[in-house]
C-alpha cells in the first residue's frame, strides 16, 4: 500500500502536487533559503543584540570584553570568581550574566556639592573630578563586597561627606582663599585612606576641585579685599624695588671704590717697581762709574809712579845738562852793534853751576 492510500484511509487530506508552469518549468523549493535566513536572524539575536541590552545579555552565548576591561560573571545572582581578559568569550545563556568592569584610569565627575562653612555661610562646589582606578587583582573582592557600582559608595558619596567635613571645620576665608590650594590633596588623602582600609583595590590618583560658588554680596566683599590687598602688595613691591635699587647702587659704589682702590694699589705698586728699577739702575751706573774712576785713578797712579820711576832714572847730570842747554837755547837773544858780548860756555862750568847752584858768567 502506497502513501496516498494510507492517507485516504486515515482521513488526512492529500496536499496537491505542484502544477507545471505554462513554459513547462517546475516550481522552486525555498525551504533551504528560509532555513538559512532564520538561522542568521537567530545568531544575530543571540550575539549582536545581547551586547546592546542588559536583558539580552543574559540570553547571549558569545560576548565580547572590550580593551581596558575585564569580564565578570554571575550565575543565579552569585558572583563567580572567573575573571576574563579582553576578547570574545562563551557563556551559558539564561543562566550566566556578564558585565564588563573597567580596570584602567577613569574619571568620576561629582556635581553640585553644597556645604556650610564654620561661620554658617552656604557655598556650593559645582564640579569635582576624581581620577581613580580599580586594580585587576582586586576586582573580585571589590565587587563581592560593594557590587558593580562600588564607586557610588567610595567616591560619589564619600566626596560629599569629606567636603562637608572640611567646610564645617574651616571658615569661608580659609575654604575660598587661604586653603583652597590644599583641598585637592586633603580630599585625595581622605578618600585613599578609607579605600586602603576597606577597599584596597581602589586607587585614588588625583582630585580636581573647581572654585566654589559663594553668595554675591560676600563675593563682592572678597573682590574689594583683593583689590586693597593688591594695592598693598603693589606698594610693598615698589618699596622692595626701591630698596633693591638702593642696595644695588650701594653695591655698585662699593664695587667702584674697591675697583679704584685696587687700580690705585696696582698703579702705586707699578710706580714703586719703576722707582726701584731706577734705583737699581742708578746703583749699577754708580757702581760702574766708581769702578771706572777707580780704574782710571789706579791707571793714573800707576802711570805717575812709572813716570816718577822713569824720571828718577832720567835725572842724571848729563840729562840735566842737556835740558839746561836746551832751555838756554830756547832763550837765546841776538844783539846787533859794534860790540857783541862774549859768553863762553863750558861744560865743566855748567856742571859746577848745577852742582853749586850759582851760575858763572864771563864777559
Amino acid at each position: 500500500m502506497d502513501a496516498q492510500q494510507q492517507q485516504r484511509q486515515q482521513g488526512v487530506p492529500q496536499r496537491p502536487r505542484p502544477v507545471a508552469g505554462a513554459d513547462g518549468g517546475g516550481g522552486g523549493d525555498f525551504t533551504p533559503i528560509l532555513t538559512v535566513l532564520v538561522a542568521f536572524i537567530a545568531i544575530f539575536a543571540l550575539v549582536v543584540v545581547p551586547s546592546m541590552s542588559t536583558l539580552n545579555n543574559s540570553l547571549s552565548i558569545l560576548h565580547q570584553v572590550p580593551e581596558g576591561h575585564v569580564g565578570v560573571y554571575w550565575r543565579g545572582g552569585a558572583l563567580l570568581n572567573t575573571i576574563t581578559d579582553p576578547g570574545f568569550h562563551m557563556k551559558l545563556p539564561f543562566i550566566t550574566q556578564f558585565e564588563p568592569i573597567q580596570v584602567t584610569l577613569q574619571t568620576d565627575l561629582v556635581r553640585d556639592i553644597p556645604c556650610g562653612t564654620k561661620g554658617g555661610v552656604m557655598i556650593n562646589f559645582d564640579k569635582i573630578e576624581v581620577v581613580n582606578r580599580l586594580r585587576k587583582d582586586h576586582v573580585y573582592d571589590t565587587l563581592l563586597n560593594y557590587g558593580v557600582n562600588y564607586d557610588n559608595t567610595w567616591i560619589y558619596d564619600k566626596i560629599h561627606h569629606e567636603i562637608n567635613q572640611f567646610c564645617s571645620s574651616h571658615s569661608l576665608q580659609q575654604v575660598y582663599i587661604d586653603m583652597f590650594d590644599q583641598i585637592d590633596e586633603k580630599m585625595k588623602d581622605a578618600l585613599q585612606a578609607d579605600c586602603t582600609r576597606y577597599a584596597p583595590g581602589i586607587e585614588i590618583l588625583s582630585v580636581r576641585i573647581t572654585k566654589p560658588s559663594i553668595p554675591e554680596s560676600i563675593r563682592r566683599n572678597f573682590e574689594s579685599m583683593e583689590q586693597e590687598r593688591t594695592k598693598v602688595l603693589i606698594a610693598v613691591e615698589r618699596q622692595r624695588v626701591a630698596e633693591k635699587e638702593a642696595e644695588t647702587q650701594k653695591k655698585i659704589a662699593i664695587s667702584e671704590a674697591e675697583r679704584n682702590a685696587h687700580v690705585s694699589k696696582i698703579q702705586m705698586e707699578q710706580k714703586l717697581m719703576e722707582k726701584d728699577s731706577l734705583r737699581k739702575q742708578e746703583e749699577i751706573a754708580n757702581s760702574m762709574y766708581l769702578a771706572r774712576e777707580k780704574s782710571l785713578a789706579d791707571a793714573s797712579y800707576y802711570r805717575t809712579m812709572k813716570e816718577a820711576e822713569a824720571n828718577k832714572l832720567k835725572l842724571t847730570p848729563e840729562f840735566l845738562e842737556l835740558r839746561f842747554i836746551e832751555a838756554i837755547a830756547n832763550n837765546t837773544k841776538m844783539f846787533f852793534g859794534n860790540k857783541v858780548p862774549n859768553m863762553i860756555l863750558d861744560q865743566r862750568l855748567l856742571g859746577n853751576f848745577l852742582q853749586e847752584g850759582v851760575p858763572r858768567t864771563e864777559s
